[in-house]
């Protein structure tokens, strides 16, 4: 039976999203929300909203019994499950199939066999997908990785098996260090993940970030849709996406990789929208796999852009036991079927005057980019609280162009042209990243931002705009949330923030 309504097991920008899509279907949809999202978008924009819990993650979006209970009262018959929260649990994915709603997104057994690092290692070398050197075997000691990590050479990096975002990694230059490191390492995974398992690999100096978004249907065709450069980290954290990658050198590796991505999907059994990670080394293009996001990834926005395809109607289809319903030229990853290029920037709510800190609150002021060739997607608005229980990015900006030129040219004036109040944010960070040389040129790495941003601060805000921002909420409505506040934005339709 096709699938009818969907429940979106999350939040934010990405609930906003996967409801877009579900209307344009003319699907029904339902919103779960928590106490602090009491007042959030993304409740307004379902069919039907359902309180599922506190604030805490444990007791409302990372609580899989309540979502199914939920599913199950409202007659939903499949659960999106976006990115983050249960979005990778395969025993999530496994409790749908077994109450018998549909889990947009991989089956249990492919989560299983990519989820884990050092598994997925495993698999890529019996499928002859490039690797770096390490060593990768379940339950191995800290003795055997130091051991391990003599015989590789140093430096190398220690990884959690279970890890992401930067927690349980740490790099290691010299054999004095590794005990240390191996113990904050392994209190990072255990803290983070719920499980220590680690494994250590070569190092690669600064490479490059390339990734591969692709889409398999249930009848063993899969579609790599190209590559997107995700170079551009803090600590970690991707915070500027392209597509396609600016390296010149991609192109004429492109058919290793992407055949090196169908033969781990096909052999792992997977269907649905994914990505495999890859670290390519700047000289010599040579490809090493690093992991598979076994979900929709936050940038999938300019692989769509590039493509001119709907990620999530396809994930819908895909569900529904459809097969890929796209043009040849993207089925088989030619080139020639790319349509310019597309940057997009992740809005974080971060104070770069404190050193990042999440800026938490209401937004009290608000106003949108509308240029051509700009798609805004977020689940925030004036009026909108920043929490302090979930992930503080509250946009993305995503720049279209015939040209990389014209897209980062689109993409600056549509920051420019986006205006917050209530909280801080990366925005003037972003911006300056990308007038800097080495971005305008494409020769950036992982390392580009600590070797050329590190000292970075925000310009001085002058002292007319720090009262605007305390005007722009009245005292009778603060903090209160539902109810009308007023913004400068209001009466200042015209007003632009002439940047340099």
């Amino acid at each position: 039976m096709a699938i009818s309504k969907i429940l979106v097991a999350n939040r934010g920008e990405i609930a906003v999203r996967v409801f877009r899509t579900a209307r344009a279907l003319g699907l029904k949809t339902v919103a779960v929300y928590s106490d602090a999202d009491a007042h959030a978008i993304h409740r307004t924009l379902a069919d039907e909203a359902v309180h599922i819990g506190d604030s805490t993650p444990s007791e409302s979006y990372l609580n899989a019994d309540k979502i199914l209970d939920t599913a199950r009262q409202t007659g939903a018959d499949a659960i999106h499950p976006g990115y983050g929260f249960l979005s990778e649990r395969a025993e999530f994915s496994e409790a749908c199939a077994h109450a018998g709603i549909a889990f947009i997104g991989p089956p249990a057994s492919a989560m299983r066999r990519l989820g884990a690092k050092i598994d997925a290692k495993q698999l890529a070398v019996e499928n002859q997908v490039p690797i770096t050197p390490g060593y990768f075997v379940p339950g191995a000691t800290g003795d055997q990785l130091k051991q391990a990590a003599q015989e590789i050479g140093y430096p190398v990096m220690l990884k959690a098996s279970a890890g992401g975002g930067g927690r349980g990694m740490r790099v290691v230059r010299n054999p004095a260090d590794f005990d240390s490191e191996y113990a904050i390492a392994k209190d990072e995974a255990l803290k983070g993940f719920g499980d220590d398992a680690m494994m250590v690999e070569k190092l690669v100096e600064n490479p490059r970030h390339i990734e591969v978004q692709f889409i398999a249907d249930q009848l063993g065709n899969v579609a790599c849709l190209f590559e997107r450069e995700c170079s551009i980290q803090r600590r970690h954290q991707k915070l500027i996406e392209e597509a396609p990658s600016p390296f010149r050198k991609i192109e004429t590796r492109w058919p290793e990789m992407r055949d090196a991505t169908k033969r781990l999907i096909r052999a792992s059994g997977y269907y649905g929208a994914g990505t495999a990670e890859f670290m390519v080394d700047p000289q010599t293009a040579a490809f090493y796999f690093l992991e598979v996001n076994a979900r929709l990834q936050v940038e999938h926005c300019v692989t769509e852009e590039i493509t001119g395809l709907d990620l999530v109607a396809l994930q819908i289809a895909v569900a529904n036991g459809q097969p890929l319903g796209i043009s040849p030229g993207l089925i088989e990853g030619d080139r020639k079927a790319i349509f310019g290029h597309s940057i997009e920037t992740r809005i974080v709510a971060e104070d770069p005057s404190q050193g990042f800190l999440p800026s938490i609150g209401k937004i009290v002021g608000w106003a949108e980019p509308r240029s051509p060739g700009i798609r805004f997607d977020t689940g925030f608005g004036r009026g909108s609280e920043v929490s302090r229980f979930y992930d503080s990015m509250i946009a993305k900006v995503i720049a279209h162009g015939a040209t990389r030129e014209e897209a980062r040219r689109r993409l600056i004036a549509a920051l420019n042209d986006f205006h917050v109040l209530g909280v801080k944010t990366n925005v003037a960070y972003l911006i300056d990243v990308l007038q800097s040389q080495g971005f305008t040129e494409g020769e950036i790495d992982t390392g580009y931002l600590g070797r050329e941003f590190s000292e970075w601060k925000p310009a001085e805000v002058p002292p007319e705009l720090g009262c605007l921002a305390q005007a722009a909420q009245s005292p009778a409505t603060a903090g209160q949330p539902g109810k009308k506040t007023y913004s400068v934005w209001d009466l200042t339709d015209n007003w632009r923030n002439a940047r340099a």
